[in-house]
């Protein structure tokens, strides 16, 4: 029969920097799990000359599973070492320090035995998570409905299962000084180009940098341009897609405790494609990225258009839809951009306060508000009829682009063309579109062009651009991510 305890610590003194290279003890672990209320310091007496000190953060260990895994082993463990007693069973022989402090604060129990004077770490991470559930953000009717979740292992099973090869690699590194957080590079060797691995290993060993909880937040410190407002890594938290990049030779980089992973390299093309187009029809793809082109262009455009021919062109307008303008027109205080800027800024807080509710909330927020505070404008002489409704399909062309970081940019780029159509006109318009797209040209992803496979030209490509061709057709992977295996089948023997 054996004895347990609970050893109670009278330290009250702080860790000290010093005691991080001794040689593990039972005092100095105390020293440095001092004031921390869920630590846990427990002995067992198993015989007359043996006893088993355990200890563990409670609050990070699977409790259920201690008195099972180890205190009902360890009541068999008379005159035996510890890892005859765990022969079954996961157990890490550590000495320093160090070692135990990891060992803890990973969700192991660290355990010492008077006998041998050993320390062993037994693993029992407590495997707090939510389950597998469909993607909130990037919603499909069709194809595969799991996502990823906070528990890194699972969202790394979930990609296996996709790609059961051994020729997909795992690489983990450590990230920040207090979370220490966990992060996995996931590639196809012998596939993926050894130029986008050795770039991305050099710039995750070189974050330098206290707190980790977001994958953005990495992909801030990964980024070759970080101060601008078009993401250089795609975010998502499908793993059929993270599956099919891999698959045609991108780096996947997985983060612990979010269930966004990111994705390189990529093209500004790549924001615009959606898992269902591999899933449809052809030409219904096809279409469907069209409009996706089509709205994007639209949600940004059209509100400046409206803005330019109304302060500087009205004479390109046509007569009788000049008519209608005037008339629209004729009362309201304010001129067109500042009437266009107010309706846009109300916009943007209608969007902001539907996605900070709760869903049911936000949704009859988002729809009663845009039609309450529309009709409401025209009707105070706010705001003309025509901009409400310019407005309101502005508003959900934005919102086809399947990448929510794009979403966002949008915006923005909406508020500078509209700045500018006020000054210059169609002119301002032209002037900050080819501003934009030199600056999309500078770009790169992993050092690869951002408006590939368009400027480099990469003529193959494009069968997958504008348009998603017949997957019959698509037999070799994307040229710009220059793989290193450019055929997509394998001939039959």
């Amino acid at each position: 029969m054996y004895m347990f305890r609970k050893i109670q610590s009278n330290e009250n003194k702080p860790v000290s920097q010093s005691n991080v290279e001794l040689k593990i003890s039972i005092e100095s672990l105390k020293k440095a799990l001092v004031q921390m209320d869920d630590a846990e310091f427990v002995e067992l007496n198993i015989s007359e000359n043996q006893h088993v000190v355990l200890i563990y953060i409670r609050t990070l260990i699977d409790q259920e599973r201690l008195n099972e895994s180890i205190v009902k082993p360890l009541s068999n463990c008379s005159k035996q070492s510890i890892q005859e007693c765990y022969v079954h069973s996961t157990i890490n022989a550590i000495s320093t320090l160090n070692e135990a402090k990891t060992q803890l604060f990973t969700g192991s129990v660290v355990l010492f035995e008077s006998l041998s004077s050993l320390w062993f770490a037994i693993p029992l991470k407590n495997p707090l998570g939510r389950a597998i559930e469909p993607s909130d953000t990037e919603t499909i009717l069709l194809g595969a409905k799991d996502s990823f979740s906070e528990q890194l292992e699972q969202n790394i099973t979930l990609i296996r299962k996709r790609l059961p090869t051994h020729e997909l690699k795992t690489e983990k590194f450590t990230v920040g000084s207090l979370s220490e957080t966990n992060v996995v590079l996931l590639y196809i060797e012998g596939l993926t180009n050894p130029e986008f691995v050795s770039i991305a290993k050099k710039k995750i060993s070189e974050i330098n940098y206290d707190l980790f909880f977001e994958s953005s937040q990495v992909a801030a410190f990964i980024e070759e341009n970080p101060d601008s407002i078009f993401p250089q890594f795609q975010q998502t938290d499908r793993p059929d897609v993270v599956a099919y990049s891999l698959g045609i030779g991108k780096i996947t980089i997985l983060v612990d405790n979010t269930p966004f992973a990111l994705v390189a390299p990529i093209t500004m093309f790549h924001l615009f494609q959606s898992p269902e187009d591999y899933i449809n029809r052809w030409v219904v793809a096809s279409f469907l990225r069209i409009i996706r082109y089509v709205s994007f262009i639209l949600s940004i455009t059209l509100i400046p258009f409206y803005v330019a021919l109304t302060t500087h062109h009205y004479q390109m307008i046509p007569l009788q839809t000049l008519f209608v303008l005037v008339e629209s027109r004729s009362k309201l205080p304010f001129t067109p951009f500042w009437e266009a800027f107010i309706m846009l800024i109300f916009i943007e807080i209608i969007k902001e306060a539907s996605l900070r509710m709760p869903t049911k909330t936000g949704q009859t927020l988002g729809v009663i508000g845009g039609i309450v505070i529309g009709q409401a404008a025209v009707e105070a002489g706010l705001a003309s009829k025509v901009l409400i409704v310019m407005v309101g399909i502005s508003t959900i062309a934005s919102f086809l682009v399947p990448n929510y970081l794009v979403t966002k940019a949008n915006s923005l780029i909406q508020f500078i063309l509209l700045v500018c159509s006020s000054f210059l006109g169609i002119i301002g318009i032209v002037l900050a579109m080819i501003i934009i797209l030199a600056h999309l040209n500078g770009l790169s992803s992993l050092r690869q062009p951002y408006l590939s496979p368009v400027a480099p030209f990469y003529g193959k490509d494009w069968l997958d651009l504008f348009i998603r061709g017949p997957l019959v057709k698509m037999k070799e992977r994307p040229e710009h991510l220059k793989p290193l295996k450019k055929k997509r089948y394998q001939a039959r023997r």
